[in-house]
């Protein structure tokens, strides 16, 4: 497997996952999954619940054992050893703190257990503290504190101990939205200070967005794509990649010429020219544009489009979502900004005859994927 395919970073790899594979009876819940998470990197494993995220970070911890395959922390292979002989530590979205005992005494509990110095506990203690904005809660008990502080009191509990590896799973989830947002800078922040390695689980599109250096897309035990945030949205490997990862526009056709100067014919009977590298003639794909990119009216010269009617418009605030049917009883959604309250009053209503157009670079092809299984596994998967 190439180092692309397996979404390696430059350098040696901090984690290194090869050919691992888990299963739950007859249950495959990894399959065949290599990855490898350079050193520093805010690392994100996003997909839909039952998709395989956690069950990966669980055997990267040690609270899961893969069936097949090596899983390598620094070169080393850990397959084997407990979760407290690996160099990692775990957030959960739990907090999983001790309500008996203080803030700073849930922070040292590791390093009692290590019976690290008191004096040198005291600092490191001290200095997570600070480093997530909680000094002077220190002496409170985690009941006595909101649920964004619980969490960041799990954080500072597991850098103290000073890992190598961060293990992150869905730390925020249990917040609302307005907290999880501000906790969002807040954790990146940290990542960035601490300069170790975090391997984030997550199911939220825009968290992944917002906090990763890269990202892996699973679906179904397998790694759709592994890329920076840009590339993930921007030039999705999969329509499954398309669909999950923000609002996307997908639109079915089959290619007609391929190559750098390929054709691609759309079931609602237009033909476009599009960059098909990499798909032959006759293959079905789907063409992707983002409702950001789509425009109304005419486009540019040599600008693609397509006619449709406007279903519904819907005011957003910050932009207007208008929802057209093209002929193939495809649904795009477009977003315009509402920059302009007098443009915004001539927006197409509903039933209204619309042209939508794009620039040619703001179309990207996708093969088809496999549908994502719905099948309400655990979410240990």
């Amino acid at each position: 497997m190439s180092a692309a395919e397996s979404g390696s970073s430059n350098g040696n790899p901090t984690v290194e996952l090869r050919d691992v594979s888990k299963r739950f009876g007859d249950f495959t819940a990894v399959d065949d999954l290599s990855l490898a998470i350079g050193e520093g990197e805010f690392f994100t494993l996003l997909g839909p619940s039952g998709c395989g995220k956690t069950t990966t970070l669980r055997m990267v911890a040690g609270f899961e054992e893969a069936t097949e395959g090596q899983v390598l922390i620094d070169g080393a292979d850990v397959v084997g050893l407990p979760p407290y002989k690996r160099p990692t530590n775990t957030v959960f979205q739990s907090y999983a703190l001790f309500p008996h005992l203080s803030v700073a005494d849930n922070v040292a509990f590791g390093l009692r257990r290590k019976k690290v110095d008191k004096k040198e506990a005291d600092r490191r203690v001290g200095e997570e503290l600070e480093r997530v904005g909680l000094a002077r809660e220190a002496n409170r008990r985690p009941s006595q504190l909101s649920g964004g502080m619980q969490q960041r009191v799990a954080l500072a509990r597991a850098l103290v101990n000073f890992p190598k590896v961060l293990l992150l799973d869905e730390p925020l989830g249990a917040l609302d939205l307005k907290l999880r947002k501000g906790l969002q800078v807040q954790l990146k922040g940290i990542q960035r200070d601490v300069g170790i390695t975090f391997v984030y689980v997550t199911h939220d599109q825009e968290e992944a967005l917002t906090m990763s250096d890269r990202i892996a897309v699973m679906n179904q035990g397998r790694i759709e794509q592994v890329a920076d945030p840009e590339d993930v949205y921007d030039k999705p490997a999969s329509s499954f990649v398309a669909g999950f990862i923000g609002v996307s526009n997908l639109m079915p056709g089959t290619v007609k010429t391929g190559g750098q100067a390929g054709e691609i014919e759309l079931d609602s009977g237009v033909t476009v020219k599009a960059p098909t590298d990499g798909l032959s003639a006759g293959e079905r794909c789907q063409a992707v544009v983002r409702p950001e990119k789509l425009s109304i009216g005419e486009g540019g010269r040599g600008h693609p489009s397509v006619e449709g009617l406007v279903e519904s418009s819907l005011y957003l605030g910050t932009s207007t979502q208008l929802i057209v049917k093209l002929p193939d009883e495809v649904r795009m959604t477009v977003l315009v900004p509402n920059a302009d309250e007098a443009e915004r009053q001539q927006l197409p209503g509903g039933g209204a005859k619309v042209k939508l157009s794009w620039a040619p670079d703001h179309m990207h092809l996708v093969r088809e994927s496999r549908e994502h299984s719905t099948d309400d596994k655990e979410d240990a998967t």
